[in-house]
């Protein structure tokens, strides 16, 4: 149901599994106490009454010194390491979890797919579910505990959900796959992310890969060319604008929406840019895999809703802002700037920094620097590497207020500005200081 710009998912049922079931699932012990739950939660800030709170250890504290806060809170049950009152004790809390997860996982029958990759995971899993009315979690929540909730609370009568696999670990894709365990997996694109714990664009794709031992598997003609280059993959059907197996055609990336073929079909998505039109595509190549109607996903996908900071519209005095600073990566970046340098009129581009590059950062920064240059884009740069990039063709800015007064002096009424950074640079206040 559309209202008010969200996307509401109504459940109509309340699931609750017993302290004796949640022991089963976890192998732990049970203490005495614990009353049946119908909800998950980790951050003893938002426990809610009734749920199960699971004491998971974190960079600087470990969950279990919350407990306390959590059953003040109204929690029936606890999982963690330590015995307690109305409490499922565990050796190591994330396993406890991932198996709890699994468990969940098994009462559900209908189909189950499952989205990763190194961009467009969130934008192609809002595709994915609103195109085919599967209910999926909200935003880009997409690691173990948002998964294990909700599975806890998904509607065992739904005929299938969307889940989104994210990793920044090694060994992380396993466990959210032996977690959902999917009939059907799409991989969106592979590129350089998390190089600090991946290392290189080869350790990507090992670990990204895993998302290929689902039963059936749908990858993007990008991924599948990266695929090739590392020995993996081969014979998968495919998705894109191009030879795909499922294949869109006659793309038209404009200003506020984006439009091409599928088939017979015309197919239009409210949002610009390449990310939402791929998504697009990969919905309608898993509705027929999974023997959906095209033309019934289309009709869906023409009212499309994303997350905030995913080529998000914004207006202000005239100008208009395309936020799409959720996160970013090269790859992303690259994609942001190609469709940028096809639209019509004055363009500006704000460029933040893209973190978790690890060693290869510097010059992953220049090689963004360099394809914008190649486009005929001169962006204002913002954070470490700004300097170097601008020496290629561009400008850099201290920070967010010098960046709002550089474009201040310099942008007019029917200009586009395009933001693009990862989600930790706050590159969206840029909005909020243009008002200030």
């Amino acid at each position: 149901m559309l209202k008010g710009g969200e996307w509401l998912v109504y459940l109509h049922h309340v699931r609750e599994v017993t302290p004796e079931w949640v022991a089963r699932a976890t192998g732990g012990r049970l203490h005495p106490g614990g009353k049946a739950v119908h909800d998950l939660h980790w951050d003893s800030r938002e426990t809610t009454p009734g749920s199960l709170f699971v004491a998971l250890p974190g960079k600087r504290v470990h969950g279990r010194e919350y407990v306390d806060e959590a059953r003040a809170k109204g929690a029936h049950l606890v999982l963690s390491d330590r015995p307690g009152p109305a409490t499922v004790e565990v050796a190591d809390t994330h396993q406890a979890l991932l198996h709890l997860g699994r468990a969940l996982r098994e009462l559900f029958p209908g189909q189950v797919v499952a989205v990763g990759g190194s961009s467009g995971k969130t934008t192609t899993k809002e595709a994915l579910a609103q195109g085919l009315g599967f209910p999926a979690p909200p935003g880009n929540q997409n690691t173990a505990p948002p998964l294990a909730r909700f599975l806890l609370r998904l509607d065992p009568q739904a005929p299938g959900c969307v889940v989104e696999l994210g990793v920044d670990r090694v060994g992380e894709m396993a466990e959210l796959m032996g977690l959902a365990r999917p009939h059907l997996a799409v991989l969106t694109a592979l590129g350089e992310e998390h190089l600090e714990a991946f290392g290189s664009l080869q350790g990507v794709v090992e670990e990204e890969a895993g998302l290929l031992s689902a039963p059936q598997a749908l990858v993007s003609l990008q991924a599948a060319e990266v695929l090739e280059r590392f020995g993996r993959g081969r014979g998968l059907p495919t998705y894109g604008f191009g030879e795909a197996t499922f294949r869109g055609e006659d793309l038209r990336l404009l200003l506020h929406e984006s439009r091409f073929r599928y088939g017979a079909l015309e197919v239009h998505i409210p949002y610009p840019g390449m990310g939402p039109a791929l998504a697009a595509l990969a919905a309608l190549g898993v509705a027929e895999m999974l023997g959906q109607d095209p033309k019934e996903v289309a009709e869906r996908l023409a009212h499309l809703v994303l997350p905030p900071g995913r080529m998000e519209r914004r207006e202000k005095d005239g100008v208009v802002f395309l936020n799409d600073a959720y996160n970013a990566n090269p790859l992303s970046v690259k994609a942001g700037l190609a469709w940028l340098a096809l639209q019509p009129g004055r363009k500006w581009v704000v460029l933040g920094e893209m973190r978790e590059l690890g060693e290869e950062a510097l010059r992953l920064h220049l090689e963004v620097a360099q394809e914008a240059a190649r486009l005929g884009l001169k962006p204002l740069y913002l954070g470490p590497y700004a300097k170097a990039q601008a020496s290629l063709d561009g400008e850099a800015a201290e920070g967010l207020e010098e960046a709002v007064g550089w474009l201040k002096e310099r942008v007019q009424p029917g200009d586009l500005v395009y933001l693009k950074a990862s989600r930790s640079v706050g590159l969206e206040r840029i909005l909020e200081l243009w008002d200030a």
